[in-house]
């Protein structure tokens, strides 16, 4: 017997860390151009491109810039794509009519998208009213300012509808009210869309990451949305939503955001036998270009070893402003 044990010197986990074909070969956690989305963000009003300055790459895409961008991504063998739509502020009122109109932004980018891409890319719509608000909040007010959960399901029905109308294969609600993937799902059959899926944003806390994005999609918002977005020290809560949301007919569900919350997504993983999906929101891109930007980190090696991370923790597939360059780096 050895002075260190049983296991050494015979045992020496090392060996499988030789050279990188070795450890390539043992790799438990792999990468996939299928295991990611990516999500875009087309602007109402615009003849070019307007890059986000807190996202630096990231740009309001045109709608004819916007097709390009998801063909793009199709060859680079993308799974999915997830639209939001940034309207003209004049369009943008107390309930958030532009988000139900036929012809708003979104609605005509998903028909865009579509007919350039028709199956090979999932076309996926972000199902929220921030986007679409004067005053920012994910749905309705009531008398007193506050989100009203009920008068707010009743926007996510028609949302829904004209949503799948325009070409969505899957809608994602992200505005975390109350019951709104049971809503959504009975909107949905009801209107002849039985096989658009759901993406339920069951986890969606209330992260100080989100910052980036609000500048992406021109919010209106003042204040916050704790109300009704999960509080960053809660785990338990996650999967209570996660049972209401399954029970609902949800058809995958997602973390967000995913860096801070790799140990909800691990319990979220552990639970479920339906897809699990995970956003890496715009706060962790930034932090990872700004620290590339100035020499601090090798970023090619961090960005993949940040989603490396949200893979291993059990997302099947994830969200990132990242999903074309790295599919490409894979093939």
């Amino acid at each position: 017997m050895s002075e260190y044990g049983d296991g050494f010197p015979g045992v020496r986990p090392r060996r499988l860390r030789t050279n990188a074909t070795m450890r390539r070969m043992v790799a438990e956690t792999r990468l996939d151009p299928a295991d990611f989305i990516l999500p875009a963000f087309v602007r109402e009003g615009i003849a070019e491109p307007v890059a986000i300055g807190t996202m630096p790459g990231v740009v309001q895409h045109t709608r004819d810039t916007l097709r390009k961008a998801a063909v793009e991504a199709a060859e680079a063998g993308v799974s999915g794509i997830m639209l939001f739509g940034v309207p003209e502020d004049a369009k943008k009122d107390g309930v958030g009519s532009a988000g139900t109109d036929p012809d708003g932004i979104l609605q005509q980018a998903l028909r865009d998208v579509r007919a350039e891409v028709g199956d090979v890319l999932l076309v996926m719509s972000d199902l929220c009213l921030d986007e679409f608000t004067d005053h920012g909040h994910c749905g309705v007010l009531d008398a007193h300012g506050r989100v009203d959960n009920d008068a707010t399901l009743e926007r996510y029905a028609e949302m829904a509808q004209v949503q799948a109308d325009a070409g969505a294969h899957v809608v994602g609600p992200s505005g975390m009210m109350d019951g709104q993937v049971g809503v959504i799902r009975d909107a949905l059959d009801q209107t002849g869309h039985e096989d658009v899926a759901i993406l339920a944003y069951t986890a969606k806390y209330a992260s100080a990451f989100y910052g980036p994005f609000r500048e992406a999609v021109g919010s209106s918002l003042t204040g916050d949305r704790k109300t009704y977005q999960q509080d960053p020290a809660n785990l338990r809560e996650s999967l209570r939503e996660l049972a209401l949301d399954l029970q609902e007919g949800a058809d995958m569900v997602m973390v967000k955001p995913a860096g801070p919350y790799l140990d909800v997504l691990a319990k979220v993983a552990e639970s479920v036998d339906v897809p699990v999906v995970a956003y890496q929101i715009s706060g962790e891109y930034a932090m990872i270009e700004a620290a590339a930007e100035r020499g601090w980190i090798d970023r090619e090696a961090a960005i993949r070893e940040s989603l490396l991370g949200i893979r291993r923790a059990g997302a099947r597939n994830v969200l990132t402003y990242w999903a074309v360059e790295v599919a490409r780096a894979l093939r």
